[in-house]
């Protein structure tokens, strides 16, 4: 085995670490230690050659006390973590540290780096096999499919964080499958909540959460998302399972590598990111991908700083997505959950040959329909609805109540909303969407269809809703 370097720290600026070897250099993206008489080895990762001796690194932990002169020991690679059964039900930093307060890993633990190429593309195989998720505004729009990947833009406060745990739920129920759950830079409090959530609705053993929150430094934020992505490829490559791996919220991976860059000294780039946006998405993007019929299916949150879908950041991580969850603040405005913007919102996936015609003719006419009232929109609100023309009436009656229909109630707010969430097959979210566009409920109230699952559910508010005065 090769002899491990030894070096000594130069200088502390924060996060970053200056570290000088004697002879030889470690790699760029290699792991050091930082030994500490009081604590634990601080975890640094080498990111430049200033010279023949020094190297900068980045910390991937506080470096509160850290002293020149300290003792610097190489790991002769990249940072490697703990994989396998073990870390199932269990809560990991970005290096596999244990953060639930629950027993120790075993010593003999699987490890694989977080820095890997990923598969040649001669490998990659396509999945073409629905991924039903039960909510009906996406399985119709912008369906999902077994190893593809899928992001939920949005500004802040429109329910990202909400369509994703609700995604777990239902993926942890339909497909009794494997998740790997990154939390890249959020509240500790939503972290609290996720791991309460799963262990009462008892899916944190088929669960690994990997954390990296609001509070630790650049470096471990910025590598939270490989960490995750490691044991989602070990599961894949290893025990050739099935795996769902959530982010949230990917954004915070991107604004962790724009400080990066500028700890660095880096010059920074269009709006202040870093010159090197797009190479580290698509490090982080191009792994996610499915290998002989064993598929890594990702959904990630995108945070939209500002509502801006032109930002670089969220621009650089579309061109990566198969399907693309647009929610708008408008919709949320007016209660209409989940708040997916139904013309904005895509699916590469929407074709005959994956989903069938008769699904795609359906999306698109809704799609239409809903376009064109909002185009009547303005029209609407100066002269009312009154004013338009018999078509344009029944073509507005249709979207209004094709919206509604396409709201759902879901199980992880059930707490606040008091309505048990519902999970809606492809088939009934056609057929309802079918009925709606031929005219079978044109004389319903709207508030029938308004957060309800399938038709028969919405047929049967309609009834009581006819009974009450009546009563």
């Amino acid at each position: 085995m090769e002899a491990l370097l030894e070096g000594q720290v130069s200088t502390v600026r924060g996060a970053v670490v200056d570290v000088l070897f004697g002879a030889g250099l470690p790699a760029i993206g290699d792991a050091l230690e930082v030994l500490r008489e009081d604590a634990e080895p601080l975890l640094i990762e080498v990111q430049a050659h200033l010279s023949e001796t020094a190297v900068r690194c980045i910390a991937l932990a506080a470096t509160a006390g850290l002293q020149r002169g300290g003792r610097v020991r190489s790991r002769g690679g990249p940072l490697q973590v703990p994989v396998g059964e073990a870390v199932l039900g269990r809560l990991l930093d970005v290096s596999g540290r244990v953060g639930d307060k629950g027993p120790a890993l075993p010593a003999d633990i699987p490890l694989r780096p977080i820095l890997r190429s990923p598969p040649p593309l001669a490998a990659q195989s396509v999945g073409r096999e629905l991924f039903a998720t039960g909510i009906k505004v996406i399985d119709l729009l912008t369906p999902l499919v077994q190893g593809g990947k899928a992001a939920m833009f949005g500004g802040a406060g429109v329910g990202k964080t909400v369509l994703v745990m609700e995604l777990i739920h239902a993926m942890a129920e339909r497909y009794q499958g494997l998740s790997v759950f990154a939390g890249v830079g959020e509240r500790s409090r939503e972290g609290h909540e996720l791991l309460q959530d799963m262990r009462d609705s008892g899916v944190l053993d088929k669960t690994v959460l990997v954390y990296g929150q609001m509070s630790e430094p650049p470096g471990a934020r910025w590598r939270v998302p490989l960490t995750a992505l490691s044991i989602a490829e070990y599961f894949r490559d290893e025990r050739r399972q099935n795996v769902l791996l959530l982010m949230d919220n990917v954004f915070r991976f991107v604004q962790a590598g724009a400080e990066v860059s500028g700890l660095l000294g880096r010059l920074p780039s269009r709006v202040g990111y870093q010159p090197t946006l797009a190479d580290e998405v698509a490090a982080l993007q191009e792994r996610i991908v499915s290998v002989a019929g064993v598929a890594v299916t990702a959904i990630e949150a995108v945070y939209v700083p500002a509502d801006d879908f032109t930002d670089p950041a969220v621009t650089a991580l579309a061109v990566h997505m198969d399907s693309m969850v647009v929610l708008s603040r408008a919709m949320a405005a007016e209660g209409m959950y989940p708040a997916v913007d139904p013309i904005a919102s895509s699916s590469i996936m929407l074709d005959p040959l994956v989903v069938g015609q008769a699904h795609v003719d359906t999306a698109i006419e809704v799609r239409r329909s809903i376009e064109h009232y909002r185009s009547l929109q303005d029209v609407i609100s100066l002269l009312g609805v009154e004013e338009l023309g018999v078509e344009d009436r029944r073509i507005v009656n249709r979207a209004r109540r094709l919206q509604r229909f396409l709201t759902q109630p879901f199980t992880v707010t059930e707490a606040f909303t008091g309505m048990p969430g519902c999970s809606v097959s492809v088939d009934e979210t056609l057929a309802g969407c079918q009925a709606i566009l031929a005219g079978k409920c044109d004389d319903w109230q709207e508030s029938s269809l308004y957060m309800v699952g399938t038709l028969d559910q919405a047929r049967a508010k309609e009834q009581q809703l006819r009974e009450e005065p009546s009563a």
